[in-house]
């Protein structure tokens, strides 16, 4: 392999997940991912990046080129995927005394524009099936105390 270019520009972490998807489903079987790329891998499937698409990305960027952003502060707002205010703040610096970022209507931005972690997605999910289950063995439960009090 041949480097034709040191250093082309930081990625973001969904373009380091698809190169290591590539990787893994080349054509040669013999390909494999070191264990560090494997903890990366790994690491990255938690992520965000893990559901966001090439045109998700483009067109967040796209989205951001009103703000008056650094392609660095587009960059960690598309790898850390702030959901609040609070979270925008420590990724934009001298976020309060720049003119132009409505840090309100960036983060709508990103909320509708990029998608949630698989985590909080799993986590939605799965908090209303356990509540569900919950109910449901509660009521089991109260059930068998009325058949055992009645018998």
């Amino acid at each position: 392999m041949k480097i034709l270019e040191e250093y082309a520009g930081a990625l973001t972490n969904f373009e380091v997940l698809d190169f290591l998807r590539s990787k893994v489903n080349g054509k040669d079987p013999k390909t494999q991912l070191s264990p560090s790329e494997f903890k990366v891998y790994d690491y990255l499937e938690q992520t965000a990046a893990s559901v966001q698409t090439r045109d998700i990305v483009n067109k967040f960027i796209n989205e951001c080129k009103s703000y008056d952003l650094a392609p660095a502060e587009i960059l960690n707002i598309i790898n850390i995927r702030p959901a609040s205010e609070v979270e925008v703040y420590t990724i934009i610096e001298d976020c309060e005394n720049r003119s132009g970022i409505d840090t309100e209507k960036l983060v709508e931005t990103v909320v509708q524009v990029l998608p949630a972690p698989p985590t909080e997605m799993e986590h939605d999910e799965g908090a209303a099936a356990n509540e569900e289950e919950a109910v449901a063995n509660e009521e089991e439960t109260a059930d068998k105390d009325q058949n055992e009090v009645t018998a």
